[in-house]
């Protein structure tokens, strides 16, 4: 079974009340951890302490609409409780086992015939090929998961040549650096995760990205933008409900890809996208699926 997150920054006092909510609405597990590093030594018999600010985790399978569900439940709380639902995101679960893969073997990957996505602490293998030297830190995208891997092969046959990039929901970089070494020009990446934003800078570094050519920014602080390829990496309800902000990112006649997509949600994102592009190519690996498209021309 394939998982996705939500995870929650809360008060204290209001932990239970969303913990309840989250469980109402599917929640597989919900667990709880220090929203900012305050340790917590002897409570008081019978009490059971939290934090002062509190990060909740709710795990949920990946077929649940969560996106929208996140949105009702904000609805509903804050008709209830009379203030605002708490800051959230909703992430992916990254495959344990390929997690487990990654580190203990260590071994580079190559994607296509020429892409090669290269732990930092190895030297790659070809060292004539296009590799990627990749630390993903805490930010998601490493490009061991299908969803990524399938974004990767289609970039190492595409001719990025004097081409720009978005990299919607940048997480690690992957995507947005990978482009750059494939010979686009410039690459935003947008992502509302502060350690992505971390994550893909010391990546660009890592693999010598002038810094001229690349931008970072937090979704408030995106510029108004018009490139020739549009990477979406992220989930099937955000890119239906996120889709005229990431097609206002694309010049007519660019290209798009979308992945993050569960199988049985692939025609839901394609009827979503279908009236201003052309759908080129559903591929599916591992029951997920990247769609690729090119915006229609005026």
């Amino acid at each position: 079974m394939s998982w996705i997150q939500a995870i929650l920054e809360v008060s204290a006092s209001h932990t239970s009340e969303v913990e309840d909510l989250l469980m109402a609405i599917g929640a597989q597990a919900v667990t709880m951890r220090d929203g900012a590093n305050q340790p917590i030594y002897e409570p008081k018999l019978g009490t059971t302490p939290l934090w002062d600010n509190v990060t909740i985790v709710a795990l949920f399978d990946a077929e649940q609409p969560l996106a929208q569900q996140m949105l009702q439940l904000a609805d509903l709380y804050s008709s209830e409780y009379q203030r605002d639902f708490p800051a959230y995101k909703i992430e992916l679960v990254e495959d344990k086992d390929w997690v487990r893969e990654w580190m203990d073997t260590f071994k580079p990957m190559l994607f296509g015939k020429r892409l090669w996505i290269c732990p930092s602490w190895l030297e790659p293998e070809d060292a004539s090929a296009v590799n990627l030297k990749l630390d993903p830190g805490l930010a998601f995208g490493t490009g061991t998961h299908a969803t990524t891997a399938l974004c990767l092969r289609w970039m190492d046959q595409f001719d990025f040549s004097n081409k720009r990039v978005v990299d919607f929901g940048c997480g690690s970089g992957i995507l947005g650096i990978a482009a750059l070494l494939l010979g686009a020009k410039h690459m935003v990446g947008i992502d509302i995760d502060p350690q992505a934003i971390l994550a893909s800078g010391e990546n660009a570094q890592r693999n010598n990205i002038d810094k001229q050519d690349i931008e970072l920014y937090l979704p408030g602080d995106a510029p108004d933008v018009q490139v020739e390829v549009v990477l979406a990496n992220i989930l099937a309800g955000p890119l239906v409900e996120l889709k005229d902000a990431i097609l206002s990112y694309l010049l007519p006649g660019g290209h798009l890809v979308l992945s993050g997509i569960l199988a049985s949600q692939s025609q839901e994102v394609v009827d979503a996208y279908k009236e201003r592009c052309d759908i080129l190519d559903v591929s599916e690996e591992d029951g997920w699926v990247r769609i690729s498209a090119q915006m229609h021309k005026i």
